[in-house]
């Protein structure tokens, strides 16, 4: 890998439950593995420089699986909170999580709330979990937060622009990606940071979530470092600004 590398890299997890069914095991034994793609995810991360990395891990969309696979992922995610945090905070990382929290078990929040106060000035990695998210949720919440303000007086329409909308976003004390991977085949984000994704480089891979590893990663990040961003100024513009 050569280049520049992201500071921000989000990445859509998907394809475990394929994997599980080439695997003939039950879809719960596929996200069980994507944990630990998870785990090396992070690790790369870290190695490689990136200062922000966010993870898909369930959609507002996925409350309509089967209710036995919700309530095991469920189960899934506390078990990996309970597990996952300590070594998270030996290594420095602070954990985050985004998304409809109210509507996740008291269990499930207290454990979010605690892996979050413990992390909460560690000064490495900053790892934000999306759960129970959806983008044009996010979009909603944040045009709310905009017309509160103009009602209450604080804020002239005239004076909306993208920093005050994007105030309001999830993400909104954090940079946009820079990266979005996907992995597991599919070529669409999904409902996934709408707004955040704007200038992003999207990179697909046909390798399924339990099987991403430090040599996948790597490829994504050779990837992003081939691309120029122009953010809308042609490529000599940027040239010119670069030298």
């Amino acid at each position: 890998m050569t280049g520049n590398v992201p500071r921000h890299v989000a990445i859509i997890m998907d394809g475990n439950g394929r994997w599980a069914n080439s695997k003939r095991k039950p879809r719960l034994a596929g996200h069980r593995a994507g944990v630990k793609s998870v785990r090396a995810s992070v690790e790369t991360a870290t190695q490689r420089g990136v200062e922000y990395l966010t993870l898909f891990a369930f959609s507002s969309e996925n409350w309509s699986r089967p209710e036995e696979e919700v309530s095991s992922l469920m189960d899934l995610f506390v078990e990996a909170l309970r597990r996952e945090v300590d070594e998270l905070h030996r290594n420095n990382v602070r954990l985050n999580f985004i998304g409809l929290l109210d509507e996740l078990s008291s269990g499930l929040r207290e454990k979010i709330r605690q892996s979050e106060e413990t992390t909460a000035n560690n000064t490495g990695l900053r790892l934000t979990v999306a759960i129970a998210y959806g983008g044009r949720w996010d979009i909603v919440e944040a045009s709310k937060a905009v017309a509160r303000r103009v009602l209450d007086g604080s804020l002239q329409v005239d004076e909306i622009g993208d920093a005050e909308f994007a105030s309001g976003l999830q993400l909104s004390t954090i940079p946009d990606p820079d990266l979005l991977i996907r992995t597991g085949g599919e070529q669409r984000i999904s409902n996934f940071l709408l707004w955040n994704l704007a200038y992003a480089e999207l990179w697909f891979t046909d390798v399924l979530w339990p099987e991403f590893d430090e040599k996948v990663f790597d490829e994504a990040l050779s990837f992003f470092a081939a691309k120029q961003r122009r953010f809308g100024h042609t490529g000599d513009q940027v040239e010119a600004v670069e030298c």
